[in-house]
C-alpha cells in the first residue's frame, strides 16, 4: 500500500507541475533585446530574399515554345440490345 501513496501524491504531480509551469511561460513577459545589434533601419532578419526562377525565354535568342499537342476525338460505341 506504501507504492499507491507514493505514485499518487509524488509521481502523479509530476504533470501538474509541468502544466503549471507551461502556462507560467506562456504568459511571461518577453525580456527586452539587447540594443548591440544594429539593423541599419531596416527590419527582417538582414538575409535577401531568395530570387524567384526566370521564366522560360522566348524569341529570337530562344528554342521556340512548343507545339499544342494533336486533338482527340472520342467516338461514341454503339452497342445493340441483346435481346430484340
Amino acid at each position: 500500500m506504501g507504492w499507491a501513496f507514493f505514485y499518487m501524491f509524488v509521481i502523479l504531480k509530476i504533470p501538474v507541475i509541468a502544466a503549471l509551469w507551461l502556462v507560467w511561460w506562456a504568459v511571461r513577459e518577453p525580456e527586452p533585446e539587447s540594443e548591440q545589434r544594429d539593423e541599419g533601419g531596416r527590419g527582417g532578419s538582414g538575409h535577401p530574399r531568395p530570387r524567384q526562377p526566370r521564366p522560360p525565354r522566348r524569341g529570337p535568342h530562344a528554342a521556340p515554345s512548343p507545339a499544342a499537342p494533336a486533338r482527340v476525338r472520342a467516338r461514341a460505341r454503339v452497342t445493340e440490345p441483346a435481346h430484340r
